[in-house]
């Protein structure tokens, strides 16, 4: 009998021990294909720029490397130099840069979008809804800047203020600090909804990839609290679970711009141990809580190793009662929702449709409970 590597061993938690075994053996299994010729032609037009920027493998190299790596907003700049269209960010009225405090009072930077312009002088300043938003990157890489588009898309298509949030990482900062400074900056929003000028009972959490995972986690521990719970939990490709084993995993272990590997990658650089992976904050659809929560609106995309986790979570969360509004996008990638949509049109049809969902749940406010207030930091206006 084969024994396994200390390093093969850590990863059985992680649902490879079927692939760890077959490793072991004297034939090895044959690689699964490239799932990405299924793409659709404007989805291989921008994984082709992707390409061409030259970026290394995430999952062989160090975390400071690989936040040093081309990302899908650069291929997206570098697509849209080619086909002649303005890299210019989308137009919104006042985005701000913040300092907010995180878990144990911790600054995170953040950022805020106000869709409305300034009303003349002397007029009222209605209240506005409000998303908080967390960016992706697996717990470990990515920053504000990486997803400012899906920031300023979530904002011009609602007409809500939205506060983009980031997070301690791994392997500095282990789990659960990014889902605290998550809460956190979730608890800091309603406690300065006055001076944000914020409809208390018109907030939502939207979040992609790891970033979704942190928006339902910030739902749950809010339930947890009894603090006031968000109208709506926007949940795009999101982390749910830590099985890869899922048919999606299976089918898109090879897939660009995210693969198994790199999953693996993050979550090693993210977890203390592999006792981690049985956390429910992680393993969602298998382990946590889900009644009581919000509805939970869902994007998936076909070409996606997590794809499984979205609809594995949807079926969890309407067995447990809760509303779930999801869809699914044939034909494009992980990454794909923040795409200019001029770029790639299903970015469009997605920002569309989570924002039309976050319309309808601001329109039926739920009610909310005024916390403490905090002071805000303010930083120098951005464009």
């Amino acid at each position: 009998m084969h024994s396994l590597s200390r390093r093969a061993s850590l990863l059985l938690p992680f649902g490879l021990a079927a692939t760890l075994a077959a490793c072991a053996s004297d034939t090895m299994p044959a690689s699964p294909p490239d799932p990405t010729g299924r793409a659709d032609t404007q989805m291989q037009a921008l994984l082709q720029s992707l390409a061409q920027l030259g970026g290394k493998p995430i999952e062989t190299l160090t975390p400071e490397e690989a936040r040093r790596q081309p990302t899908m907003a650069d291929a997206v700049k570098a697509r849209q130099r080619a086909m002649n269209l303005s890299t210019t960010p989308r137009e919104i009225a006042d985005v701000r840069d913040l300092q907010i405090p995180g878990a144990g009072g911790v600054p995170l930077q953040a950022r805020l979008y106000n869709p409305a312009p300034t009303p003349p002088r002397g007029r009222p300043v209605p209240r506005m809804p409000l998303i908080v938003y967390y960016h992706g990157g697996g717990f470990v890489i990515a920053d504000l800047d990486t997803y400012d588009a899906s920031a300023r898309a979530l904002a011009a298509d609602t007409g809500a203020l939205v506060l983009a949030v980031h997070y301690r990482q791994g392997p500095e900062f282990k789990f659960p600090t990014a889902h605290d400074d998550a809460y956190a900056a979730y608890v800091w929003a309603l406690q300065n909804a006055g001076q944000l000028n914020v409809d208390l009972s018109r907030v939502a959490v939207v979040g992609e990839s790891a970033g979704g995972n942190l928006a339902i986690n910030v739902a749950m521990m809010a339930r947890e609290a009894r603090q006031p719970l968000p109208v709506a939990m926007g949940l795009i490709y999101p982390v749910a679970g830590t099985d890869m084993t899922t048919p999606s995993y299976r089918e898109n272990a090879m897939a660009k711009p995210l693969n198994a590997a790199m999953m693996r990658w993050f979550m090693q650089h993210y977890t203390n141990s592999p006792a981690d992976l049985r956390d429910p904050r992680l393993n969602v659809y298998n382990g946590a809580e889900l009644r009581g929560l919000p509805q939970a609106i869902i994007v998936t995309a076909e070409i996606d190793p997590l794809r499984s986790d979205g609809q594995l979570l949807a079926q969890k969360l309407r067995e447990a009662g809760v509303e779930v509004a999801a869809e699914d996008y044939p034909g494009v990638t992980h990454e794909f929702f923040g795409v200019d949509s001029a770029v790639l049109s299903k970015a469009g049809d997605a920002q569309r449709f989570v924002s039309s969902q976050l319309r309808t749940a601001f329109l039926a406010p739920s009610a909310a409970v005024v916390p403490p207030r905090q002071p805000v930091r303010r930083a120098a206006p951005r464009g």
